[in-house]
């Protein structure tokens, strides 16, 4: 007896010690993000105002439509130059970028107007941290086209579904990039949601979402077609990739 009290008690530590490891790598992983995080928004400062003395490398705000969320590369021209392993982390130069675990991306939209008396406008900057477990790893390129070596946010065209906190997948191409506990950004609005559930087959374009999707503008009017943002899993499978979203509100 004391033999089988003994192995029920091993077996009861040994259960531990997974839930142990999960738990700290979230931890760690939540820490990193943070610091990630941080980094990306002094960068897109730094690029986005470009040269003091040349203010046509500036951030280009004709480019940021006001209903729409737009790539980093597309909006904050001087970043294509950006080198590559400045979207890693740890952003060391000396170290190869195949053996980095950690990528951000960035999405900006105006809040207001842009123009005449407003030449100046906040912009809400959104920064996805990212994880990359393989070197070999490639991702869907948000172009729609090809792949890309770490992760990044990809457009994925939605419709309410049946109820308010359901949305329907609309390109079957698409199904498989927003999964359970996914982190999507709405289009328009720039709020963040979290993806409790996608339904399984025959249902399987539609996704269950944390609160209610809100189909209405910032100004009050409908605004079909939707979209929303996500960080979809390798191009093969896998985990989902993206740890931590954060969003701040700046003026460049």
């Amino acid at each position: 007896m004391s033999v089988g009290t003994l192995a029920i008690g091993m077996l009861f530590i040994a259960g531990v010690f997974p839930v142990g490891i999960h738990f700290t790598t979230v931890a760690t992983e939540q820490t990193i993000a943070a610091v990630v995080a941080d980094e990306a928004f002094a960068k897109i400062r730094i690029y986005a105002v470009g040269e003091l003395g040349d203010p046509g490398d500036d951030i280009d705000l004709d480019a940021l439509d006001i209903d729409e969320l737009k790539g980093f590369n597309d909006v904050l021209d001087p970043a294509v130059d950006m080198n590559s392993n400045g979207f890693a982390y740890p952003s060391d130069p000396t170290i190869d970028i195949s053996q980095k675990k950690y990528f951000w991306s960035a999405l900006c939209r105006l809040t207001e107007d842009y123009g005449g008396n407003n030449p100046n406008p906040p912009v809400q900057v959104t920064v996805f941290v990212c994880r990359k477990v393989n070197p070999h790893l490639q991702y869907p390129d948000p172009s729609g086209s090809g792949v890309v070596n770490w992760p990044r946010p990809v457009p994925v065209d939605v419709s309410p579904a049946g109820e308010d906190n359901e949305l329907e997948i609309d390109s079957s191409n698409q199904e498989t990039y927003i999964n359970d506990d996914c982190r999507i950004v709405d289009d328009r609005t720039g709020r963040l949601y979290r993806v409790l559930k996608r339904y399984p087959y025959p249902d399987d374009n539609t996704i269950l979402l944390d609160r209610n999707w809100d189909d209405e503008d910032w100004d009050g009017s409908p605004s079909p077609p939707q979209r929303v943002w996500v960080v979809p899993p390798p191009v093969n499978g896998g985990r989902n990739p993206c740890i931590a979203i954060y969003q701040k509100v700046i003026r460049f």
